[in-house]
């Protein structure tokens, strides 16, 4: 049995075992494994599934790149739907390849996409670490891009879109700005859209390596947020946060302005 068929038969029986263990977060319609060498980096678990992303000046990506994340399914690869279900079966997508050939890079393009703000886990120092830095036989980028296309035909996400496409992008001078089909919003705007969906950066649709083992290791409090995350709330915890920040500031203004 080769590798790529033991890593596959690994996968079922951790959801499986997840399945059993009544994590119904499963149920979502495409896998996406990014594989580094013989485990697994990454699995993106979407009800508006991944279709293809775009990455420009992106770290090791210094020229425009396009991976179409096509599911090779029977009947002339049409996407076949399930017995007893409208959502049709997308199968799993995986990106192989040897040590350093950019697989980890295609999942922080991922992340970096979605919002995240941790340099930490995006494997830099410095914001900027991001930005392609140069080679031999290529200058330094002034700037990173990075674009997301969900299907969206579900209307998992609630806009009048078949394809929900969410932009990033970070200049070296700092400035960075983020656009969802091709109109300049901001990180709120993408996170509450995607958190409808139940879909983004901190939604579990992007699940690390080690995550599902450590999940069953998780105390009560950190499998309440996962569920919360899961079900939906995390949507309105976003709109709480942001109306407290708002509370927040206003009361600091009502202060300076008592004071004058």
């Amino acid at each position: 049995m080769t590798n790529r068929k033991i890593l596959i038969k690994k996968i079922k029986t951790v959801c499986r075992q997840l399945i059993k263990a009544r994590i119904y977060f499963l149920f979502l319609a495409n896998y996406c494994i990014i594989i580094r060498t013989t485990s697994v980096a990454l699995i993106l678990l979407l009800s508006m599934y991944l279709e293809k992303l775009e990455i420009q000046g992106f770290k090791s990506f210094a020229n425009k790149n396009i991976l179409k994340f096509v599911a090779a399914e029977k009947g002339g690869g049409k996407p076949q739907k399930t017995e007893g279900s409208s959502r049709s079966k997308h199968g799993i997508t995986a990106v192989v390849g040897p040590n350093g050939s950019g697989k980890s890079n295609i999942a922080d393009a991922v992340r970096w996409v979605l919002g995240e703000q941790s340099v930490k886990l995006l494997r830099g120092k410095k914001s900027e670490d991001v930005i392609f830095s140069g080679s031999r036989t290529k200058a330094a980028l002034s700037f990173a891009e990075v674009s997301l296309y969900l299907n969206n035909a579900d209307r998992a996400a609630p806009v009048d879109f078949h394809d929900v496409v969410v932009t990033r992008r970070l200049y070296r001078d700092g400035e960075s700005e983020y656009l969802l089909n091709g109109s300049r919003v901001r990180l709120l705007d993408v996170s509450l859209l995607l958190a409808k969906a139940r879909f983004g950066q901190r939604a579990y649709s992007v699940i690390g390596q080690g995550m599902v083992e450590n999940f069953l290791n998780t105390t009560q409090s950190e499998r309440k947020e996962f569920f919360d995350e899961a079900t939906g709330v995390k949507m309105y915890q976003i709109k709480r946060d942001d109306a407290m920040n708002k509370l927040q500031n206003a009361r600091g203004n009502l202060t300076q302005a008592g004071s004058l």
